[in-house]
């Protein structure tokens, strides 16, 4: 039996399935059966003393609630995103099962794609125990670096946040309103992730890095992201469910930026950029959009 399973065989859970693979025997387990090596049953893969979960975040409540029984395993959070019924950060809804030094969470710029091509990766571990760390990345390849920070509701934040804005990016290259709108965008944008992020208290040091600019610059500026590419559809008037459709996966962005509105809201905190992505989501016309964010 493996010492480590990745639960979740979407492209993120078969990338890092790859990763971990590659220094020891990783087991992959998913709700329907993949065609992937040491792929096993949930009840199989539960077993393992390290669980690395990548489950879309929306639907981790749910999950653990019906499939999770805690045998002190350590479980590093592979999903990004905050809840957009009750509004949790993941941390909150995994710390409800799970002690909190026996969690991490990843964020960083990260591909699967170039991660399943071995390509030179940097990642952060986040959490509340170092030595959760130390146990985690000691199981990385060689490609891919990993840095320690305790800063979880930063990272949370950060990775939950740069979804909607890059669907905001994609929205911008759609409508080829050029490089200089697009700068523009992903600067304020991280201004704006910063200025939620202190409301709960994160360290300004998280959204300069690797969690914070760093995903932030590669999910708004690439088609092989897909919050990127629901804004390149939106951009083109075509309806949110014709383009999820055609993306086949889920787009994390579309539930947070719900999230972070009802947040925001509650809390008084200024979040322009993802407010008009949370109306053109609900039919607001992107241009008009366009012309209250400059004003």
């Amino acid at each position: 039996m493996s010492n480590i399973s990745v639960i979740g065989a979407g492209k993120w859970g078969q990338a890092l399935h790859y990763a971990l693979n590659n220094k020891q025997q990783c087991s992959i387990t998913n709700r329907t059966v993949k065609q992937i090596d040491n792929f096993v049953s949930l009840d199989k893969a539960l077993e393992s003393k390290y669980l690395v979960i990548a489950i879309p975040a929306q639907s981790i409540k749910q999950w653990l609630k019906e499939n999770f029984i805690y045998n002190n395993q350590k479980i590093l959070v592979a999903s990004k995103g905050i809840d957009a019924n009750s509004g949790e950060f993941l941390q909150e809804i995994y710390e409800q099962f799970v002690p909190k030094e026996n969690l991490g969470f990843i964020s960083g710029p990260s591909f699967a794609a170039e991660v399943i091509k071995g390509l030179p990766t940097a990642l952060v571990i986040n959490s509340s125990s170092q030595i959760f760390y130390d146990q985690f990345s000691s199981f990385f390849p060689d490609f891919i670096k990993t840095y320690y920070s305790s800063d979880v509701i930063g990272a949370e934040i950060a990775g939950a946040y740069k979804n909607v804005l890059a669907i905001a990016s994609g929205i911008c290259e759609g409508l080829e309103l050029g490089n200089n709108a697009r700068a523009s965008l992903i600067s304020r944008g991280l201004v704006e992730m910063r200025r939620f992020g202190q409301y709960y208290k994160a360290d300004d040091e998280t959204f300069l890095g690797l969690s914070g600019a760093g995903d932030l610059f590669l999910t708004a500026s690439s088609p092989l992201s897909r919050n990127f590419r629901v804004g390149l559809g939106l951009a083109k008037h075509k309806t949110l469910d014709m383009i999820l459709e055609e993306l086949g996966e889920v787009a994390e962005g579309v539930a947070t930026s719900q999230a972070i509105y009802k947040l925001a809201l509650q809390n008084n905190i200024y979040t322009p950029i993802a407010n008009e992505v949370k109306y053109i989501l609900e039919g607001k016309n992107v241009l008009k959009s366009l012309e209250d964010l400059l004003k």
